[in-house]
């Protein structure tokens, strides 16, 4: 986590469309006297048994838990409540052996979704990759894979990354190697956030975690006055046009959200006098704008987010 926090700074100073406002920072952190305590769950869309096949269902989650937007219809409840019923009809539907063998219309069907999904292929390609090295690795269980992370969210997210190719999240900047790790840390945190910080989702070091950089996240902070966007990526995401993944514009975007969120948490915790959690204020960043319809974000084909 120490390498994302670095290199989205490195970013952030070398950055030429996004600009991390310090002032407008410091504006929005006036106007805070504690985050907001938003429920992990506070939808009711989530699978839940206190248990290993909890852990499953939140790294099949995670594994797929990507690029929504071509379909006007798709969102992430669609997801996390299709693959919740999937679960309640057969306790089976995530068995490691199962996962290798999904196409893209079994994959349709488990989602009760009535048309291909965006990046389909590379939904079923990852469904595959968790099912193999889960299988390989883990006895087939991903309760295995967070049990060997010995309670460290830093460790989970190495191991995810080490173990499976599909989470590797990382980009070259400017000649430099940029770290993000979204989908890796977003399955410790909501391992943390679905067990309330015990049992499978008890980690010593959740405050390891950076943001996870996604597309809501660097809109709701430009609509903050936090980030501030050149005339370039400002026009194509008001045109809804696209942003190709890897170039200056995309990765700036994210990385510049990590480190302004950062430089937020540390501003909060001083004024409170209580550490504040990035992954709290993640979570209270990505609910205020996913509750907002008017919200414009980026747009990028990825598997990454």
């Amino acid at each position: 986590m120490d390498d994302v926090r670095s290199t989205s700074a490195w970013v952030a100073s070398h950055s030429s469309h996004v600009v991390v406002d310090s002032s407008g920072i410091e504006k929005v952190v006036s106007t805070i006297d504690s985050i907001p305590k938003v429920e992990w769950d506070f939808e009711g869309i989530h699978y839940f048994d206190n248990g290993p096949l909890t852990v499953q269902y939140l790294f099949v989650l995670d594994a797929l838990n990507f690029c929504f937007w071509p379909d006007k219809d798709l969102n992430y409840d669609n997801l996390a409540s299709g693959l919740k019923a999937a679960l309640q009809n057969d306790k089976s539907a995530f068995d490691a052996d199962r996962l290798q063998k999904y196409t893209g219309p079994q994959l349709r069907e488990l989602l009760n979704w009535p048309r291909p999904l965006p990046l389909e292929d590379e939904r079923v390609r990852l469904l595959h990759e968790v099912g193999i090295e889960l299988e390989r690795n883990f006895d087939g269980k991903a309760s295995n894979l967070v049990e060997q992370s010995g309670k460290s969210a830093m460790n989970l997210v190495a191991l995810v990354a080490r173990h499976f190719p599909g989470f590797r999240d990382h980009s070259v900047y400017k000649g430099r190697q940029v770290f993000l790790y979204k989908r890796a840390q977003i399955f410790a945190a909501d391992l943390w956030g679905a067990f309330w910080g015990q049992g499978c989702g008890e980690f010593k070091d959740i405050s390891s975690l950076t943001i996870m950089a996604d597309y809501i996240v660097p809109a709701v902070l430009q609509q903050l006055g936090i980030l501030k966007f050149s005339p370039t990526p400002a026009s194509t995401i008001e045109a809804s046009g696209e942003i190709c993944p890897g170039t200056e514009e995309e990765v700036e975007l994210r990385a510049c959200s990590i480190h302004a969120v950062e430089k937020m948490r540390e501003l909060i915790s001083v004024k409170s006098g209580t550490p504040v959690l990035s992954v709290e204020l993640d979570l209270w960043l990505w609910a205020t704008g996913i509750q907002c319809e008017s919200l414009k974000h980026h747009r990028t084909l990825s598997i990454y987010y």
